[in-house]
């Protein structure tokens, strides 16, 4: 069992010395559908990397899941707020089958990033909370001051599903960050 792991333990630094430590990450966080990815988030001005780890975070980039809440695609987007983004953005929505198409998912998605985060004026932390909880429920917990909307006291967000939301989009953030730019 020991020789087994000194093995291992040997291939492991042979794979990383031969395709390099990025050529690695790159395999463990893979970034699919990135030209429609950076099309979408400039034309919105929102950091594509921040798509992408919401993408990865909601989806794992599996285009047709669908979540037990109803959300569609790799941005796992509701068909209501689908069709509410549609009205307040112009952008092409049709019906919820739309939502499988990545196309039609990461750029209805990705203005809603950029919405989000002019709504919570620049605050990325709080705009990734709404993204998972909605914009409304972030509304009242600044206002009454269940969170002050920062990193620091993530704690205080009442959801924890929120909470653990927004550490797995940041984490992902950094990485793609560090791999990808």
């Amino acid at each position: 069992m020991k020789k087994r792991y000194v093995l291992f333990g040997v291939l492991l630094v042979i794979l990383v010395t031969t395709l390099g430590s990025r050529q690695i990450l790159k395999l463990m966080y893979p970034l699919y559908h990135y030209e429609v990815i950076e099309q979408s988030a400039n034309t919105f001005n929102v950091d594509p990397m921040l798509v992408a780890a919401i993408v990865r975070v909601e989806s794992k980039f599996k285009e047709t899941n669908v979540s037990r809440a109803g959300a569609i695609g790799l941005m796992q987007l509701m068909p209501d707020t689908a069709e509410w983004i549609a009205n307040q953005s112009g952008l092409a929505y049709n019906s919820p089958q739309d939502l499988a198409q990545p196309q039609v998912n990461i750029r209805l998605g990705s203005w809603y990033v950029a919405y989000l985060e002019r709504r919570f004026n620049g605050n990325r932390i709080a705009a990734i909370a709404a993204y998972n909880s909605g914009p409304s429920r972030v509304d009242n917990w600044l206002k009454d001051g269940t969170w002050d909307g920062t990193l620091e006291n993530l704690n205080q967000i009442p959801v924890g599903e929120t909470r653990h939301f927004v550490q797995r989009v940041l984490y992902n953030y950094e990485r793609y960050k560090e791999i990808y730019t």
